[in-house]
């Protein structure tokens, strides 16, 4: 903190904190008569007054010189220890109110003051250094309200509670080390002691508060973490997997609990989540293991009807192979996502290897019209009833598959009648 530091009266020499004594001075400013009376001189050097002179003592333990050297010391000692007060003030401000009293002491017993020396001198520079003691205390008094105000500030609006609470503690501290008059600082004390006062009822409503919210956020993830339990066990994979998303977005959003609280349910919400995705994990796993042998065996299902299928031998026994074939791997189930393309394209060339021959076939044929026709009806006819059987059974599959070669013989003989009505000029029977 700076404050004005005293200094010396305009056009007298400084005084020293090591005044040394000096004969020449005391006896400059007093005299031993011959009966050893000491008389201090109260004239102002220059003044031309009489002469005005204050008994101080006796003198009779040596020579005149010794005894002015005697109460040169005193003097000497006594200016000293105002230099120490000028130095105390320049460098402990805060104590600024034991200065001005002890400087206020002195000063006042300077009229009876038992020492040779320029006392004048010595008043001005105690007057002055009291003069710096109002100064420092101003200064003080101001840097206090300062405080002050910050404190004020922060119990109004702070809500950084540790930083701000660390400040006020600061701000504490500084006041008791700024020191000065606590008298007159007194309501400037009161508004501080109120401010942190303040501040404190404010961040203890406010973690009061918090703890209400912490406490329903708690509630509210306990039961997140009930519910997450619930579904641990669930095999509906896809179902549960949702479920547990929209969870976690709840539990987002639900804000945050005490640390120890949320720690522990957040604990056992994963454990949860981790049961049901480690169970769908070790399910995929057997799937994938599952669906590969599948493919293992749709691929030998393949090799071993591949050499098989030769409709260009006999359509018949190829067609017949084909169905076989094809209930055969209708029973084997699924394969790898990954694959489906794969194979669905590899049973398909088997199954276009026939229909295309058989297409081919009955282009090139030219055998009487009206007969391929009712061939190819009883063919639709065969194809549909065999589907209603596989219906029966629940192999859909199968029974979408007869009904599809249906669908292409019926087309076949719808071509063959278009082609007969052409040939006889007359309406093609539908």
């Amino acid at each position: 903190m700076n404050v004005p530091k005293p200094g010396p009266r305009p056009g007298a020499a400084p005084v020293s904190t090591a005044v040394a004594p000096s004969v020449a001075d005391a006896a400059a400013h007093g005299r031993i008569d011959e009966d050893g009376v000491v008389w201090l001189s109260t004239t102002t050097p220059g003044d031309s007054s009489p002469a005005s002179e204050r008994r101080i003592g006796e003198w009779k333990a040596g020579s005149v010189d010794e005894g002015l050297a005697h109460y040169a010391r005193r003097f000497a000692d006594l200016a000293t220890e105002v230099e120490v007060l000028v130095a105390r003030l320049g460098t402990h401000p805060e104590e600024v109110s034991r200065v001005r009293a002890d400087a206020v002491r002195l000063r006042d017993g300077l009229a009876e003051a038992a020492v040779l020396g320029d006392l004048a001198r010595l008043d001005a520079r105690l007057s002055e250094l009291i003069l710096s003691t109002d100064q420092v205390e101003s200064r003080l008094s101001e840097r206090r309200g300062e405080l002050v105000a910050e404190a004020e500030r922060l119990a109004g609006s702070g809500t950084d509670w540790k930083a701000d609470g660390d400040r006020l503690k600061q701000i504490g501290d500084e006041w008791n080390a700024a020191g000065g008059d606590r008298a007159a600082g007194k309501d400037l004390a009161r508004r501080l002691r109120a401010a942190r006062g303040a501040f404190n009822d404010r961040r203890g409503s406010h973690f009061a508060d918090l703890d209400k919210q912490r406490d329903a956020v708690r509630r509210v993830k306990e039961n997140l973490v009930a519910r997450a339990v619930a579904l641990q066990n669930s095999t509906d994979w896809n179902s549960t997997a949702r479920a547990y998303r929209d969870l976690m977005s709840e539990w987002k959003a639900a804000g945050r609990a005490r640390r120890a609280d949320d720690d522990r349910l957040w604990a056992e919400f994963r454990h949860a989540q981790d049961v049901f995705f480690d169970a769908r994990a070790e399910d995929n796993r057997r799937r994938d293991e599952e669906f590969g042998r599948n493919a293992e065996a749709k691929q030998a299902l393949l090799d071993e009807y591949d050499g098989r299928i030769d409709p260009s031998a006999d359509l018949d026994r190829a067609r017949d192979l084909l169905r076989e074939l094809q209930e055969k791997w209708d029973e084997l189930g699924f394969v790898p996502r990954d694959r489906v393309r794969e194979f669905d394209e590899k049973i398909g060339a088997l199954e276009s290897r026939v229909s295309d021959f058989a297409e081919h076939q009955w282009k090139k044929t030219d055998p009487e019209v009206e007969a391929r026709v009712a061939q190819f009806r009883a063919k639709v006819d065969q194809l549909n009833t065999d589907a209603d059987a596989a219906e029966k059974k629940g192999r859909h599959a199968k029974a979408a598959d007869l009904r599809s070669q249906a669908e292409q013989w019926r087309t076949w003989a719808q071509t063959a009648a278009d082609a007969a009505a052409q040939t006889t000029g007359g309406p093609a029977d539908d």
